[in-house]
């Protein structure tokens, strides 16, 4: 059964006034952070404990490592935030970050340029690039995201196939959004009980991210991409958030691929419910963990 704190976000993002994004308020919040962009260094807080490298990718975008303050790492991990290609990374996401490297992990962070800046023919080549560099070193790499950051995850995996790379040591998805179009039915049935995403708005976001692409593009909606050979995966997902459809989806093509995945389906939870506050959020975290650091 959902924890009492699971079942009591939904009230509380409504009554922090999250109100699920019309397509309208979606329009207007792109063009407010093109005039006005969102911090997105890490809070202080993370150096108290862990060491904190800025850097710069070969494309020029901000680059934060986080990793644990006087031992080895154990692994390495390329993490992609999300908020529909349109939003800089959080303290939530931070948050994630710290326990990963707490746990043992190198956590790389690029701040990829958001939409419409940064478009899907720029960010998934560019982001492959860094996870090849990553994939030098010693420590096996990971690649992690959560919504669009899982969705770009994902398209970075299939670009590293398409390129001959070697495949991540494991790729994990955090309620990712794998379909852009948005065009399954179920989607629009669960869209009521979903307090944080409409379908409408993120096919603003979408629309914003793939540029000269084609929704369907494997870089945009990587549900369309060919699957085969990506190395074993995690995906979590909860039942009252619009993209379990396409989670729920992923998972038979993965098996066709001959994939290795390991399914996380949560009852009654929201989006990106892992990054939350929430029992259920602890317990995924520490899965994630040791999923990822070992």
């Amino acid at each position: 059964m959902p924890s009492l704190t699971s079942r009591a976000m939904p009230l509380a993002i409504a009554a922090l006034g999250r109100r699920r994004p019309s397509a309208d308020d979606m329009r207007r919040e792109i063009a407010a952070l093109q005039v006005k962009p969102k911090p997105f260094a890490p809070p202080s807080s993370l150096s108290r404990s862990l060491d904190v490298t800025p850097s710069t990718s070969t494309a020029g975008w901000p680059v934060f490592t986080v990793a644990p303050r006087g031992a080895a790492p154990s692994s390495r991990v390329l993490y992609l935030h999300g908020g529909a290609y349109i939003r800089e990374i959080t303290r939530h996401h931070w948050k994630l970050v710290a326990q990963l490297a707490s746990a043992g992990a190198s956590v790389t962070v690029p701040i990829y340029p958001v939409a419409p800046s940064g478009t899907a023919s720029h960010v998934v080549p560019a982001s492959a690039d860094l996870a090849e560099r990553l994939a030098k070193r010693d420590e096996p790499l990971v690649i992690a995201g959560d919504s669009a950051g899982g969705g770009l995850a994902l398209a970075v995996a299939l670009a590293l196939r398409d390129r001959g790379a070697a495949a991540p040591a494991h790729t994990a998805l955090i309620s990712p959004w794998l379909d852009a179009t948005g065009e399954h039915p179920e989607i629009r049935e669960i869209a009521p009980r979903d307090p944080w995403l409409h379908p409408d708005s993120l096919t603003v976001a979408a629309d914003a991210y793939r540029g000269e692409l084609d929704r369907e593009h494997p870089w945009v909606s990587p549900l369309n991409g060919d699957l085969t050979g990506l190395g074993p995966m995690t995906l979590f997902t909860g039942t009252r958030d619009i993209l379990n459809v396409d989670a729920r989806r992923f998972r038979p093509l993965a098996s066709e691929a001959g994939l290795s995945l390991d399914f996380h389906e949560a009852r009654e939870m929201i989006h990106v419910y892992p990054l939350l506050p929430i029992p259920e959020g602890r317990k995924a975290r520490a899965t994630l963990c040791q999923l990822l650091v070992g």
